[in-house]
């Protein structure tokens, strides 16, 4: 993780940086720190880390000199993507059939979903996730806002068709939102 990720203001990290948490991945997250394992936020934040470890330094290597004049921001926008998505956001109510009790998820929760839905896909690095409408008013329309990165070869359209329909999946699964539409755009080209 580079040294230079900070924590902006309105991160909900429960008092964590982002230095303090790469730190715990570091050490194989031992000895358990029961105030960041019980903290939603670092939760996720750790698991975006991790994800962003995962890309071998080997790959990011082999990018880097098969495009040795491609521009390298899109690691800003990786980092970006995962900076925004530790904030939990607004609530998204789930209906309980007990009127007394208000239950909700958190809406990077939601979009931790999208993520996880996306990464089941051999042909897409999924990038940002944006939820777009009144998520905590039951029954309004929600759009979904997907970019991400396009398997060399892969067909755009298929793709695209795919991701919606996996995504539409995973949320009618788990949330009680009423998705509008999905709209995927791909901002990168990556090779297998």
């Amino acid at each position: 993780m580079s040294d230079d990720v900070t924590v902006h203001d309105g991160d909900d990290l429960d008092g964590h940086t982002i230095e303090e948490l790469a730190e715990y991945l570091d050490r194989g997250r031992s000895p358990a720190d029961p105030s960041i394992e019980r903290s939603a936020g670092c939760r996720l934040a750790l698991s975006n880390m991790q994800r962003l470890r995962e890309l071998s330094t080997d790959a990011l290597l082999r990018r880097a000199d098969d495009d040795a004049d491609r521009e390298t921001g899109w690691i800003d926008r990786l980092l970006d993507a995962i900076r925004s998505e530790v904030r939990s956001g607004r609530d998204v109510p789930v209906p309980h059939p007990d009127p007394r009790l208000r239950l909700a998820v958190t809406e990077a929760a939601v979009r931790g979903i999208v993520r996880r839905a996306g990464d089941g896909m051999r042909t897409v690095l999924m990038g940002r996730c944006t939820l777009d409408g009144d998520i905590g008013t039951p029954d309004a329309p929600v759009r979904v806002d997907i970019t991400a990165g396009l398997l060399y070869g892969a067909s755009a359209d298929e793709t695209a068709d795919e991701l919606r329909a996996v995504v539409q999946r995973a949320l009618e699964r788990h949330t009680a939102l009423r998705i509008e539409s999905i709209d995927v755009h791909f901002d990168d080209v990556f090779r297998p």
